[in-house]
């Protein structure tokens, strides 16, 4: 199954099913950009909207992103408030963004889905003012390496979708090849269980220039 097919069948479920990843992304996106100050914002995979409100508490503009109809179809039924444009597009292409408009841009659960990181820090960096944020919340590999992925409720059951593995030396190397500097990088267990695998991990990088 495509994954934009795999999202679009997802969607009304989306929001309600039992999803650690899910809940554990909404906390690591909070505790982490709180202790920051943003006004527009350009949210990657926005979804269904499950951070965008909160990021409209903090923000004058949010712009999302996701490639998924059915999706962006939820997330416009719960984020009527004018200030939220959300958008279909596919992130492996050009934005349609201004260059230079956003102070913030985030991106949850959505690079597992992306071949060419290159490509999503490059478009980062144009979107981005100078001393922008890129916010990063992924799966953690450790988390890749033992088998896990995304996965989709279907008529037909549970159905693996294509993912890319990137490893912590991935998202650090493009990072550094498209002018960023890292600020943070954290990582997010179950239930504060340190002694398992962590589920998430996430990055602050800020633009030098």
């Amino acid at each position: 199954m495509s994954i934009e097919k795999a999202y679009n069948s997802w969607a009304r479920q989306y929001d309600t099913n039992e999803n650690k990843t899910r809940d554990l992304d909404i906390k690591a996106t909070i505790e982490t950009l709180s202790k920051y100050k943003f006004r527009y914002v350009l949210e990657l995979g926005c979804g269904t909207g499950k951070n965008t409100g909160w990021l409209l508490s903090k923000a004058e503009q949010v712009i999302g992103l996701d490639f998924s109809e059915k999706m962006l179809n939820i997330a416009k039924e719960k984020i009527t408030d004018s200030r939220a444009d959300l958008k279909k597009a596919d992130l492996n292409k050009e934005w349609e963004i201004g260059n230079q408009f956003a102070d913030l841009v985030t991106s949850s659960l959505t690079l597992e889905h992306i071949d060419d990181l290159n490509h999503i820090f490059n478009q980062a960096n144009q979107k981005l003012m100078r001393n922008g944020i890129f916010f990063i919340s992924e799966l953690h590999p450790f988390k890749q390496y033992s088998g896990s992925k995304a996965k989709s409720e279907t008529e037909r059951g549970i159905e693996e979708l294509k993912v890319y593995i990137h490893h912590i030396s991935d998202y650090l190397h493009n990072a550094e090849n498209n002018d960023f500097k890292l600020l943070e990088i954290d990582e997010w267990f179950d239930d504060n269980s340190e002694k398992e695998i962590p589920r998430l991990i996430s990055f602050v990088f800020r633009k030098k220039n």
